[in-house]
């Protein structure tokens, strides 16, 4: 199973992709996570990226692409992966369709998680008190004047997307809104229809 997962920053599509890998037995692909693993390490691309990510802005398509076709080629992604945070542009996800074509390989779904963006703004100022009451450190993209910043990049660029993946049949619209349970379900009936 070889999917994609849409929606914008806090839609909840870490928390879905984390349920799809126990279901599936494959790989999560969070571009978020590789980019963060990345900065924490002080690679050259990480450093690269530090800057960028901490204005709210995006990293570039090279950087953003490199990662993503070698991760593709571990063994780990040999029998199906999921995709969270990429493809953000139409640019991307025509590379996307580049590199899955020199391996030999083809989308099953791209679920795009439709979000009430005012909502969403307050889930995110949420998360980052639970994570405070927590002891925890909230994300750096937690702060609501960068997600605001990243939840605008997303309307403007990603959100053309998914007109991308429906021309293409394979877009599936959950809504992102509801409970977790409720949206696990959403995106269980339509890989069911998918099958």
């Amino acid at each position: 199973m070889r999917l994609i997962l849409l929606g914008p920053p806090g839609a909840g599509k870490g928390t879905q992709a984390a349920r799809l890998v126990e279901k599936f037995g494959i790989p999560q692909l969070s571009t978020g996570d590789m980019l963060r693993a990345a900065v924490a390490a002080a690679t050259p691309i990480g450093r690269k990226a530090k800057a960028v990510m901490e204005s709210g802005a995006l990293v570039s398509d090279a950087i953003v692409e490199g990662i993503i076709e070698e991760r593709l080629g571990e063994p780990d992604a040999k029998n199906g992966f999921i995709l969270d945070g990429f493809p953000r542009t139409v640019a991307q996800a025509e590379a996307l369709d580049a590199i899955l074509a020199r391996k030999g390989l083809k989308l099953d779904a791209a679920i795009e998680l439709t979000v009430d963006a005012e909502k969403l703004v307050s889930r995110i100022v949420n998360r980052a008190a639970e994570a405070k009451a927590a002891g925890k450190p909230a994300r750096r993209d937690d702060d609501p004047e960068v997600f605001k910043t990243r939840l605008a990049a997303y309307f403007r660029d990603t959100a053309a997307v998914t007109p991308y993946y429906r021309a293409k049949g394979l877009l599936r619209e959950v809504d992102g809104m509801a409970s977790i349970a409720e949206v696990a379900a959403g995106i269980d009936a339509a890989l069911a229809k998918q099958s």
